[in-house]
């Protein structure tokens, strides 16, 4: 939901401001820009559009310096457009602002700025900030009490980076809800959205915390609390592969990131399996968790569980695994609804959210509300210091590395993981699963990577078959049971980089409306993985068919259940049919990849679309 970058140092600022705003760009790319002091001016330039129409503006002329910040925007308010993109500045020029996040009081600000005579350019709520912060320095010409007086006043969300042309010796940086780091080199220093941005320049960062400020020179950074004292904390090391945040060679981040579940399952699954002499796995340990604190699954009498989007889905499949295992009752609702509906909680709850960015707005607004209401609060995460690993009462982190593509797969599929481990750690705890079936199912569990990977190798049938259907007006995912559950998010996947009519139902509901939507130009693609269901959905498939809708099966079964009903089936290998999720996904993320690119559609960048919503 929009990137900012900064640098201040002894290099050419540009080129790495440019840099970096490419490895945010999956957050907006509406359009982009710059703000360089030259040694005597703050020089601006911005486009609309994408960040190579910044980078051909740039080309023409000369901006240089040695400090600067930039911004790839998604637009919240005011059209994509030259004057709406950011950085915004004062009527001046001489204060430059980059922001993240949305400002809701900014019309009362704007109208009581407006009074005192100042005229504003753009439509934006950024805008506001830069005309506040250059109200309160004109008092005092102190540029970080302006900052800390102008932040008093903002209602809503924000990460800024904010540059004064009198005080060219520094980068202020602040974050409230929207996710801000500072990275920490040798001579030079930076603030960012993301980690990606800076890995190329250090592996040392801060994670700024709630209302934290940072003052950035080149030779080191003060940090501050909202009040203005000094914070003193240590930095987080970065162990990432840089490579895994850059393509490789791969034609998208999209496929490149399908193809890398066998290795990120393997990393978020491996470390916690616990091996007997033998080299059986014989248990499930979670390090983040303290010692003896999975004692709350004992007394857990309900599990609820909130997220949004492709984390929502994978949310839908656990409550089917914790039942199944763990024998609990499971709410699964989504974040944006639950912090709204005064919902029920129970000191007995057990409070799972899971988001992939660890800074979704609506799901640290429900974390929060469980919080307030003493419940013991899990997080599902892929970002290490993230709001949401620092608030919650406990974390497991999906070690899926950079996730640049817009779509989720590799986040999506390591969720699982975690949930399903999670699932069985609470059933054995509460004494559901005999030493054996514990056993078992990890050793099943374990197996997945190299199943994956599997049918990464047998990709080109999917791709065969999106050659020949790529063009319908209607596609329908169903299944039943776990694979209901599967066919939410294979319907989002191909939304989000198709732009196709697509949508998920459980398959008995067919004749209760849906089948009144079947003819010649449906594709019809069910997920049948489930064995005691095999009859039923075969029945399904063929009240589709029959009605001219084409359909694609993707199965477990090797018996020909599905020979008289599909148009094309594909095989996934055979598994435990509780965690043929993390196998079945996968034919559909494919199937949106494949479907995307021969529709001409960039599968990175969906339009309309950003890779966190850290904003309502």
């Amino acid at each position: 939901m929009c990137g900012i970058v900064g640098y201040i140092g002894v290099k050419d600022a540009t080129p790495v401001l440019i840099d970096g705003l490419k490895k945010l760009e999956y957050r907006g790319y509406d359009s982009a820009g710059i703000a360089v002091y030259d040694g005597q001016e703050i020089l601006v330039r911005k486009v609309k559009g994408a960040i190579k129409f910044l980078e051909d503006k740039l080309a023409k002329e000369t901006v240089r310096g040695c400090l600067g910040i930039g911004h790839t925007r998604w637009a919240t308010h005011g059209e994509p457009s030259d004057i709406n993109a950011h950085p915004q500045v004062n009527e001046s020029g001489s204060i430059a602002v980059v922001h993240n996040g949305i400002i809701e009081n900014y019309l009362a600000l704007k109208s009581w700025l407006q009074g005192k005579g100042i005229v504003f350019r753009s439509q934006t709520d950024t805008e506001v900030i830069a005309h506040l912060v250059n109200y309160y320095y004109e008092k005092d010409r102190d540029i970080f009490k302006a900052v800390q007086r102008s932040l008093d006043k903002l209602e809503g969300s924000y990460a800024l980076g904010v540059l004064c042309k009198d005080f060219p010796d520094r980068i202020i940086a602040a974050r409230k809800e929207s996710p801000l780091i500072v990275g920490l080199g040798e001579g030079e220093n930076f603030i960012a959205s993301d980690v990606p941005a800076v890995l190329p320049y250090t592996r040392e960062v801060y994670f700024l915390d709630q209302k934290q400020l940072a003052v950035l020179y080149a030779d080191h950074v003060d940090l501050f609390d909202g009040n203005g004292n000094r914070v003193i904390k240590s930095p987080y090391h970065v162990d990432w592969d840089i490579s895994s945040a850059e393509k490789n060679g791969w034609e998208h981040f999209m496929l490149k990131e399908i193809h890398e579940q066998p290795k990120a399952l393997t990393d978020t699954m491996r470390p916690r399996f616990v091996k007997e002499a033998n080299g059986k796995i014989s248990d499930i340990k979670f390090e983040e968790i303290k010692e003896g604190g999975e004692e709350f699954w004992k007394s857990a009498r309900r599990i609820v569980i909130t997220a949004c989007g492709t984390a929502y889905h994978a949310g839908v499949v656990a409550k089917y695994a914790f039942e199944k295992f763990a024998r609990i009752p499971v709410v699964v609702d989504v974040a944006s609804e639950f912090r709204y509906r005064d919902p029920i909680l129970n000191k007995d709850d057990v409070f799972i959210v899971i988001s992939q960015s660890g800074e979704t707005a609506d799901t640290l607004a429900a974390l929060r509300l469980a919080k307030s209401a003493g419940v013991h609060v899990i997080a599902i995460t892929n970002c290490v210091g993230s709001t949401v690993s620092r608030e919650a009462d406990d974390i497991v982190y999906t070690w899926a590395g950079p996730e640049i593509a817009v779509a989720s797969t590799k986040a999506y599929t390591t969720q699982l993981a975690c949930l399903y481990m999670l699932a069985l750690k609470a059933a054995h705890i509460r004494g559901m699963l005999d030493e054996a079936e514990y056993g078992n199912f990890l050793g099943e569990l374990a197996s997945l990577p190299d199943k994956v990977q599997e049918l990464l190798d047998d990709k080109t049938v999917i791709q065969k078959f999106v050659s020949r259907n790529f063009n319908k007006d209607k596609v329908f995912f169903i299944g039943r049971l776990f694979d209901s559950a599967t066919s939410l998010e294979c319907a989002l996947k191909l939304k989000e980089v198709s732009y196709m009519h697509s949508e998920a139902f459980a398959a008995g509901e067919l004749k209760h409306g849906p089948i009144a939507l079947m003819d010649s130009s449906t594709l019809v693609v069910a997920t049948a993985t489930q064995k005691e269901m095999y009859e039923k959905l075969a029945s399904n498939i063929v009240e589709v068919k029959t009605r001219g809708a084409a359909t694609l099966v993707i199965t477990q079964d090797r018996s020909g259940a599905f020979k008289a009903a599909a148009d094309e089936i594909f095989l996934i290998p055979e598994c435990d049919s509780a965690f043929a999720p993390i196998l079945s996904i996968v034919p559909s993320q494919l199937f949106a990849y494949y479907c995307s690119v021969l529709r001409g559609i960039d599968p990175d960048k969906p339009r309309n679309l950003a890779k966190s919503v850290t904003v309502e």
